[in-house]
């Protein structure tokens, strides 16, 4: 078994695609359990979010049963979806998944919110049943080397994220925020940090919106908002300037219609609209209103660019403590590797040792002396524990095997110079 990546992202495809791949949190337990059954996968953790999807899993052999489980899972052709993929085996697989959740990876360099999306995932996973020994440990050791990263690099410096580029970018359209109302979409951490940063640019009002809305009012208490549930936006998307959406929902919560009515109501004053969300939360025809402006997370590269250029000396810099991390994880998955050998080989010795103890008993019980017990139990172990090495080292020894004559020195700790004195 060996340590597998299977993933779509940012970097290999347009959000029209990395939408139909996005596996919903709700879904996300039943995924991991076909993944574990009906894919070959041995251990299994998902990773979905707006920027990528991509698979961590143990297999044998090649990722394409694992292609072919998520095409389908997906109801996407298998052709497209492979386009699209990437897939990468053993130290690539743990390099990547460390620059994942370091943020080295994402669309925005260095943004923190990803590592709290891949603990999420371990936990997920965790919780489903799908982690084994070899995931579970790949997780934890990628949790300790991105925390080495943050404390030692500059990566995560100045507030630049997805939400912090969609504020910047609504800064741009409106030069004065004082003025300016803006509706949030979703109450999950991405909105979060859209409200802090708008709070923090003296945004003039904020209107949030979220299906439960009990979590909508613990969000604009914190940041002196109104909540409101998702299907009142029709009657108060007029009241915004600005509208920031990112929620999980899997089919458009905004439609042409609602905008249409809503520009009306105010004059075709334009709205500037940013979905972060995949799938989208806007719908796409949207965009071809009249004084709207609508922007997906991947318009949102070229304002990301500038921030990116600050952290490159960081991350160069990250990525020496990542080498250092792949390097600890092979002596890891080296010892891991020796686990299922050193078992054995003390169930095969305490086998030999119940076995003789047993003969001492029965001595004992037939009135043979204790002396005369204990010496033949020291015999008996002494010669079966010795047998099958000295007979492999005989062996070793007629065939010239002579790196097995060393390794058995520093297996036992023979000191040869001990030997040649007596």
């Amino acid at each position: 078994m060996h340590l597998t990546v299977l993933g779509i992202n940012h970097q290999t495809a347009p959000v029209s695609m990395r939408e139909r791949v996005a596996i919903a949190p709700e879904h996300m337990a039943e995924a991991l359990s076909a993944a574990h059954e009906t894919a070959g996968a041995e251990e299994v953790a998902i990773l979905s979010t707006c920027n990528r999807t991509e698979v961590y899993a143990t297999v044998e052999g090649t990722d394409g049963r694992l292609l072919r489980w998520l095409a389908d899972h997906v109801s996407m052709p298998l052709e497209d979806l492979a386009r699209c993929t990437y897939a990468l085996h053993g130290d690539d697989a743990m390099r990547h998944l460390i620059r994942v959740a370091s943020g080295l990876d994402s669309l925005v360099l260095g943004e923190p919110q990803i590592l709290g999306q891949v603990k999420s995932a371990y936990t997920v996973a965790r919780e489903t049943g799908t982690l084994g020994t070899l995931l579970n440990n790949a997780f934890q050791h990628t949790f300790a080397i991105a925390k080495r990263i943050r404390t030692e690099t500059a990566i995560g410096q100045n507030p630049v994220s997805v939400a912090y580029a969609a504020v910047s970018l609504s800064q741009q359209i409106f030069s004065e925020l004082s003025d300016v109302s803006a509706l949030l979409i979703g109450a999950g951490e991405t909105i979060e940090l859209v409200a802090r940063h708008l709070r923090q640019r003296g945004i003039g009002s904020i209107l949030v919106a979220n299906r439960t809305l009990s979590r909508a009012e613990e969000l604009a208490r914190n940041y002196g908002a109104q909540a409101i549930l998702l299907s009142d936006i029709p009657d108060n998307l007029y009241r915004a300037d600005v509208v920031i959406s990112s929620t999980a929902s899997q089919l458009p919560i905004l439609g042409k219609g609602a905008v249409e009515s809503a520009l009306k109501r105010r004059r075709h004053r334009p709205m500037f609209m940013v979905d972060i969300a995949v799938p989208r939360d806007i719908e796409q025809e949207v965009a071809k209103l009249n004084d709207v402006y609508l922007y997906t997370v991947d318009d949102l590269k070229e304002v990301i660019e500038e921030n990116r250029r600050s952290r490159q000396s960081a991350a160069s810099n990250a990525e020496v403590i990542i080498d250092e991390g792949v390097e600890q994880w092979q002596k890891q998955l080296r010892a891991l590797n020796a686990v299922g050998a050193i078992r054995a080989f003390r169930q095969s010795v305490e086998d030999i040792r119940d076995a003789e103890l047993d003969k001492a008993l029965t001595a004992l019980s037939r009135g043979q002396s204790a002396e005369e017990v204990l010496t033949g139990l020291a015999r008996g172990l002494t010669n079966k524990l010795l047998h099958a090495p000295t007979l492999r080292l005989k062996q070793a020894g007629e065939e010239g095997r002579d790196d097995h004559i060393r390794l058995a020195h520093e297996l036992f700790d023979i000191k040869l110079g001990c030997q040649e004195k007596k």
